[in-house]
């Protein structure tokens, strides 16, 4: 299959490593990868804030980058569910039928790496090795507004090595939400603080989750009181292999 990524502004700015994981893991799948360089931001912190109308021409470029392909997969449950659920109410809010089709058209091939393995290519065992200690953590928009379900679960009992540990009170919120921990910052903290001390009482190495953004909450959190818990995307224990070990 030939399957466009969708970087996203965190993975191209701060976290590289999960869209390089990406790309590898589906290459050794035996699927080409393509970048299709006209990308930009999707215009969810637009969109979350209340610009509407700025995030109509982001919406427009998505849209037009992405139409040649067959699927998009993004590493990230946040920007997907963008791109899913808000682009094309974008569009009809502004009065564009046929872009309101065009982004519904994208948006029905466009996956999570978890969605995209499991539901499409039909695989839960990609073939990794990850002799660590893990817990996942499911990030809100891949679990309220994608209902990636148990997927990411599923792909990492079949990694080689890991033992997987169940977190406490999984699906609450860490607190992060983008713009909500500036606006909500004791709030946030607060959630943050409930998340950091679950984990905690995993005794694991590693947190995964398959967003950067709330991996970037939690490894600052947990940074801060000097925890050995270290937090890696999804994408990157996917990718790993007993070579690579």
């Amino acid at each position: 299959m030939r399957i466009a990524l969708f970087v996203t502004c965190l993975a191209d700015t701060l976290f590289p490593a999960a869209a390089k994981a990406t790309v590898q893991l589906l290459e050794r799948l035996g699927h080409e990868v393509v970048f299709p360089p006209g990308q930009t931001c999707c215009g969810q912190m637009h969109i979350n804030t209340g610009y509407q109308k700025d995030a109509l021409p982001l919406v427009r470029r998505h849209v037009r980058t992405f139409a040649p392909y067959e699927a998009v997969v993004a590493p990230s449950g946040s920007c997907v569910g963008s791109v899913r659920h808000q682009h094309a109410m974008v569009a009809r809010a502004a009065g564009d039928a046929s872009l309101a089709a065009r982004a519904e058209d994208v948006a029905s091939r466009t996956y999570e790496l978890s969605e995209l393995l499991v539901d499409v290519l039909g695989i839960e065992d990609v073939g990794a090795s990850y002799p660590h200690r893990v817990t996942y953590h499911p990030t809100c928009h891949s679990l309220r507004m994608l209902r990636v379900g148990d997927k990411p679960l599923r792909l990492l009992r079949h990694v080689r090595g890991l033992e997987l540990v169940d977190l406490p009170d999984a699906e609450q919120c860490c607190g992060f939400g983008g713009t909500f921990a500036i606006k909500n910052a004791d709030t946030s903290a607060a959630m943050l603080a409930d998340k950091m001390r679950h984990v905690l009482e995993t005794g694991v190495e590693v947190c995964t989750a398959g967003d950067s953004s709330c991996l970037m909450h939690i490894g600052g959190g947990l940074s801060r009181l000097d925890a050995k818990v270290r937090t890696v995307h999804l994408a990157e224990i996917l990718a790993a292999t007993e070579e690579a070990s």
